[in-house]
């Protein structure tokens, strides 16, 4: 009888010790559902703050540019009116420029004709930072011997200083040798949405592939 006693009491024991396992296991498992959950939790709001953050820059970027009374190539007043109702390409350049200005408007040339039909619906504008010099009938000549699709805004020089300044493009006059003079300036292309909002840039040099990505993303906007 005693010995059957401690018998049951033996097996309770092993039943008991069972039973602390499979709870040790079970609470290993919640651990790790939880861990797991937490981190999954940590990424969706890493990428939730990830969104908010480029809203952000789109949201703030808007904010890009000021009204302008200007002459465009034609000698017709021109203001920041043409520039609304349809995607944009805004360049800040000038006609004595040695080699960017050159080669970003020989780039845009070549962009437009591969976009086709659907690249009819950009208007392209490049605002001289040297408006001292390039009055419309220079700014016209010197775009025409790359397209006709693009144009040229000028004026006096105080309104383009302050419509850069809007833009935030930097701009320097820089002395040459024999009295002559160049201009430092900001070389981004800038892309605006039909609603006016800075989309994004194209950096001077940028991979013609990406830059054509870039051109039909705001066609697309």
């Amino acid at each position: 009888m005693i010995r059957f006693v401690c018998v049951r009491r033996s097996g309770a024991r092993g039943e008991a010790r069972k039973e602390h396992i499979m709870l040790r296991i079970l609470r290993y498992i919640v651990w790790a559902i939880l861990a797991i959950l937490s981190v999954a939790v940590a990424s969706v709001l890493l990428d939730e703050r990830s969104n908010e953050e480029t809203v952000g820059i789109s949201t703030q970027s808007s904010g890009i540019g000021a009204p302008f009374q200007l002459i465009d190539h034609d000698g017709a007043s021109i203001s920041e009116k043409a520039m609304e109702g349809h995607p944009a390409i805004v360049f800040f350049g000038f006609t004595h420029c040695p080699e960017v200005c050159p080669t970003t408007l020989h780039n845009l040339t070549v962009w437009l004709n591969q976009l086709g039909a659907d690249g009819k619906r950009l208007k392209v504008f490049f605002i001289s930072v040297d408006p001292t010099r390039d009055t419309p009938q220079m700014l016209q000549a010197y775009i025409h011997k790359f397209t006709n699709r693009i144009t040229g805004v000028t004026g006096d020089p105080g309104d383009i200083d302050k419509l850069t300044k809007s833009w935030h493009v930097f701009t320097k006059r820089v002395p040459l040798e024999g009295g002559d003079y160049t201009m430092d300036h900001t070389a981004s292309i800038f892309l605006l949405r039909e609603d006016g909002i800075l989309q994004g840039t194209i950096k001077y040099g940028e991979d013609a592939e990406v830059a054509l990505q870039k051109l039909r993303l705001l066609l697309s906007s």
